[in-house]
């Protein structure tokens, strides 16, 4: 693996097991991330975690190339069983040295492949507070992958215009806020918010 590479598969098993007992009932709630439902946050899990999937092995086709729109509010049937799985996959796709090589696409943007990685691995970390605290149960990230997102996230924080369609305005944090609540306050994010 690239010396920059990070590891998902702590991250990802954070998120998978969020996803146990979810009850139907509560897929219409609401999240941090305002604009989506809890079905929506679901659905936009399923699809970010087949397109970084599909820019770690460098494919091209309508799962990298094109922006994602809004999420559906209905989720399939077996939406916990699938959704498991493609973390599963993202997580196996991301632990390949050639992963972190050359350039990358998602979402219709072309970056170098160690910095997708972090936009793919930010992308799973935030969801998973999102997910956790639209539930009411507690998350964590690995000490390693939450200096190295925080570091990422900060680098454009004073930036808004840079930020514009990705992270709202940088909220502040209070002042016992831990790592985690500061590096969710970097994305736009109340590190307090509840259900």
């Amino acid at each position: 693996m690239a010396d920059d590479a990070l590891e998902f598969e702590t991250t990802i098993t954070q998120v998978t097991r969020l996803l146990d007992g979810l009850d139907d009932a509560a897929l219409a709630g609401p999240t941090p991330c305002a604009e989506y439902t809890l079905a929506q946050l679901l659905n936009h899990f399923l699809g970010l975690a087949t397109a970084f999937t599909g820019a770690a092995k460098g494919e091209r086709g309508p799962h990298t190339d094109t922006p994602p729109g809004t999420p559906p509010t209905a989720l399939g049937a077996d939406w916990q069983r699938e959704l498991a799985d493609r973390l599963r996959l993202l997580a196996e796709a991301w632990s390949a040295p050639e992963a972190w090589q050359g350039e990358a696409t998602a979402g219709g943007v072309t970056l170098p492949a160690r910095i997708m990685g972090l936009v793919a691995l930010n992308e799973v970390a935030v969801h998973g507070w999102d997910l956790a605290k639209a539930t009411g149960r507690s998350y964590t990230l690995d000490p390693a992958v939450l200096a190295a997102l925080t570091a990422f996230v900060s680098h454009d924080a004073d930036d808004q215009a840079a930020r514009e369609g990705v992270y709202g305005p940088v909220v502040q944090a209070p002042e016992d806020a831990d790592p985690l609540e500061r590096f969710i306050a970097l994305t736009g994010r109340d590190p307090r918010w509840k259900r």
